[in-house]
C-alpha cells in the first residue's frame, strides 16, 4: 500500500492542477490590481434608473444573466439568499439580465424566481463596457470602492461567491479589528494590567 501511496498523491495533484488551471472563477484581486467598474445607467422593473455608481460604498455582485441560460437558473437562488443574508453588511446583488425580448420574458421570470434583488435590462454599450460579456453568466465581484475585484465566466461554485463576499466585506473591518487588537497587546506588553 505504502509503495502507491506516492502515485496516487501524485495523481491527486494532477488532477487538482487540471481543476485549478481550467477553472473559470478568479481570486479577489489585490486592491491595487482592482480597475473601476464602467459606470452606467439602465431601468429597472419600474422603469426607474439604476446608476452602478449609487451603490459605492457596498460591495456589489453585478451578475449578467438572461432567462434562457441554465447555468443562471443555478446561480440565481443563491443570489437571492446572498442578497438576503449580506445585505445589511453593505452587500447588493445587481442583476442586468440580456434577454432580447426585454421585460416581456423578464418580468414574469422575476416573479416566478421570487427575486429579492434589483435587476436591469442590459444592452452592447454596457456589454462591451465590460470586455464583451460573451458568455453567459458572467459576474464581477465590485468592491466597495467601485473597482472590479474578481471576475467569473460561466458557472462557479456557490462557495466561490461566498469567499468573494466575506473577503470584500471583511477588509475593512478586519484592518479596525486588526488595529483595535494590537492596541491591548502593546499596552499589555509594557506591563499594564487594567483588564477586570
Amino acid at each position: 500500500m505504502s509503495r502507491f501511496l506516492p502515485a496516487l498523491v501524485a495523481g491527486l495533484l494532477a488532477v487538482t492542477a487540471c481543476e485549478s488551471t481550467g477553472t473559470v472563477s478568479a481570486a479577489v484581486k489585490n486592491a491595487k490590481d482592482r480597475r473601476p467598474a464602467p459606470d452606467f445607467t439602465l431601468k429597472d422593473v419600474m422603469g426607474r434608473p439604476v446608476k452602478l455608481s449609487d451603490y459605492k460604498g457596498k460591495v456589489v455582485l453585478l451578475n449578467f444573466w438572461a432567462t434562457w441560460c441554465g447555468p443562471c437558473k443555478i446561480e440565481i437562488p443563491w443570489f437571492v439568499e446572498f442578497e438576503q443574508t449580506y445585505k445589511d453588511s453593505g452587500f447588493a446583488v445587481l442583476g442586468i439580465s440580456m434577454d432580447e425580448e426585454g421585460w416581456e420574458v423578464v418580468k414574469p421570470y422575476l416573479e416566478k424566481s421570487k427575486i429579492n434583488y434589483r435587476v436591469v435590462i442590459g444592452d452592447d454599450i454596457t456589454a462591451q463596457q465590460y470586455g464583451g460579456v460573451d458568455s453567459l453568466p458572467t459576474s464581477f465581484m465590485l468592491d466597495r470602492e467601485g473597482r472590479i475585484a474578481s471576475t467569473h465566466i460561466g458557472l462557479v461554485s456557490k462557495g466561490s461567491y461566498q469567499n468573494d463576499i466575506k473577503t470584500l466585506l471583511g477588509t475593512a473591518v478586519s484592518k479596525t479589528a486588526a488595529v483595535a487588537a494590537a492596541r491591548p497587546a502593546a499596552s499589555g506588553a509594557s506591563g499594564s494590567a487594567s483588564a477586570k
